[in-house]
């Protein structure tokens, strides 16, 4: 690949995801499919697809060909490639270094912060149904939970929250090196004590003002879905997305929950020893509570693919209100300065050829994940990546790999 097209997809996509050696298995699917009736009539869909091509199964196979034990970016991979002009899916690497059993291309995993799509998708059903005004401040229907005053909150709409404008700052963790936050892997978190101690800080900038991407807006969205709902967060999402869609091996753990339920690929985490010896540390076992409605999902590509396509075609949420998935707001993105990209629960990546997708990316330590598609569905794509530096900021090889030959055309 050139090295002018990677450095844009790196700067389009920042997937974070690594790479590295093992043979690939890849079993081509069924070629075209009939592209959903919604997703036709869709506003924004136009009528030639954006893709009439199957996948590129040689680029995919080589894309995912070089992870594994011995690698030192990644130890295994699983991708789905699909819409209406054909589908693919591979895998390669091991499920488990320790014994050296193969990828299980069903295998669970953690999905990280592409929880933030099932959880803006519970929100808009609940506008569609008439129980929350996307334009009404939180504190209407959250009364006390940010609080007023001088150096206090403005009113912050849902929508605000939603798509990242909140102004609410994040709260403090126990650090943000590796070895801070697995001294602590196993802490039960309460959403409502992290709330509280953000809201304490004050607002960062005027609602609305800019785009600063963080998890204590989903966090705040979590609370405000047992509100409306009635019932726990959990409950909400499995009656409202996870059991219509037929998503059975899709979980939101509880919070006390430390394991991956069912099938599973290990997480590892590269460690520098003395000596510039490098470790991998098991990261399997990890309590997400303080990720919660932001990022604690576990699931599987295939359940990821069955979502995906549910949603963009406006099976899971009605497409007045899918519209905001889809929308960015016009307003710069606070560290960087530049336009803001993010939208609600997913983000708009505008490839080197200009063509645009929209998608989530989620990272946990061991475990790097993706959902994306364009607008009309005739492509998507979904891969775990059980990277060995999950939360580093630079792409690597495989994600170059993967994207490259999933949105080319």
């Amino acid at each position: 690949m050139k090295v002018r097209t990677r450095t844009l997809i790196a700067a389009a996509l920042v997937l974070g995801v690594a790479a590295g050696p093992a043979v690939a298995r890849a079993a081509p699917a069924p070629g075209p499919v009939t592209p959903p009736v919604a997703a036709q009539a869709s506003p924004g869909v136009t009528a030639t697809p954006v893709y009439t091509t199957p996948p590129d199964a040689a680029a995919l196979r080589k894309a995912i060909s070089g992870v594994g034990p011995d690698s030192k970016d990644a130890t295994a991979a699983l991708v789905r490639v699909g819409g209406t002009s054909g589908r693919w899916a591979g895998s390669s690497g091991v499920a488990d270094v320790r014994t050296g059993r193969r990828a299980d291309d069903g295998a669970r995993f953690r999905a990280g912060s592409v929880t933030k799509t099932f959880t803006a998708a519970v929100v808009l059903q609940l506008a569609a149904e008439g129980k929350v005004d996307l334009d009404k401040p939180v504190q209407h229907y959250l009364p006390g939970l940010l609080p007023a005053g001088p150096k206090g909150f403005e009113p912050v709409s849902v929508r605000q929250l939603l798509n990242y404008t909140s102004g609410i700052q994040p709260a403090e963790g126990p650090g943000d090196s590796f070895e801070a936050q697995y001294a602590h892997r196993f802490d039960v978190v309460d959403p409502h004590a992290l709330i509280a101690e953000a809201a304490a800080k004050g607002p960062e900038f005027r609602p609305g003002e800019k785009q600063h991407y963080l998890n204590i807006d989903y966090t705040v969205l979590g609370v405000l879905i047992e509100k409306l709902t009635g019932t726990t967060y959990e409950q909400a999402v499995s009656a409202r997305i996870l059991e219509p869609l037929g998503l059975h091996h899709t979980s939101v753990p509880s919070r006390r929950e430390n394991r991956i339920p069912g099938p599973h690929h290990h997480g590892y985490q590269a460690v520098q020893k003395a000596g510039g010896v490098t470790s991998l540390v098991d990261v399997t076992e990890w309590n997400s509570s303080s990720n919660w409605a932001a990022g604690d999902l576990i699931s599987t590509t295939a359940d990821l693919e069955k979502f995906t396509e549910a949603l963009f075609g406006g099976r899971v949420v009605p497409t007045a209100h899918l519209e905001e998935m889809f929308t960015v707001p016009a307003v710069p993105d606070f560290e960087s300065g530049e336009e803001a990209v993010q939208t609600a629960g997913m983000k708009r990546f505008v490839l080197p050829d200009g063509t645009v997708v929209y998608g989530k990316t989620g990272s946990r330590y061991g475990y790097s994940t993706v959902i994306g598609a364009a607008r009309d569905l005739s492509r998507t794509l979904v891969y775990s990546v059980n990277s060995t530096d999950a939360k580093g900021r630079d792409m690597n090889e495989v994600a170059y790999g993967i994207v490259a030959a999933a949105f080319a055309r």
